[in-house]
């Protein structure tokens, strides 16, 4: 093993941890800086007029807060489960040569448990959006 040398790490002229601390210091600095300087800058002068909601030239009438159906929520959670499972499942099939075996039975685990939990879905009756049928 070779000693590590922190004069090297340390050095502004290579690549390392110090280039690194002083780039996220520069950073968070020049932020602070900006938003310091729109606010002090800025004039805030509220009225009525300029706090009222405005959405596309339209005065909003009426509660702003509207329940949405649940199915557009599992919709949504649907879709999620499913697009990360094809993530996973075209990652997997990018590099499935080096992982041989093991990886095609970690990723077989991973599609059965999904399935396991699609099935636990369709038996409580997630996947019944319409009305009840008598």
């Amino acid at each position: 093993m070779q000693p590590i040398d922190l004069q090297g790490v340390l050095s502004p002229w290579q690549p390392g941890v110090f280039s690194l601390i002083l780039y996220g210091a520069v950073v968070i600095g020049l932020t602070l800086a900006l938003l310091f300087l729109s606010r002090w800058l800025g004039r805030q002068h509220p009225t009525p007029e300029k706090t009222r909601v405005y959405e596309s030239g339209i005065i909003p009438t009426g509660q702003a807060r509207l329940r949405y159906p649940v199915p557009f929520f599992m919709v949504a959670i649907f879709f999620l489960i499913f697009d990360l499972e094809g993530a996973y499942i075209f990652s997997w099939a990018v590099a499935s040569r080096p992982l041989g075996w093991a990886g095609w039975f970690q990723i077989q685990f991973f599609i059965g448990v999904l399935i396991a939990g699609l099935v636990y879905v369709w038996v409580k009756g997630g996947l019944e959006w319409g009305p009840k049928r008598d």
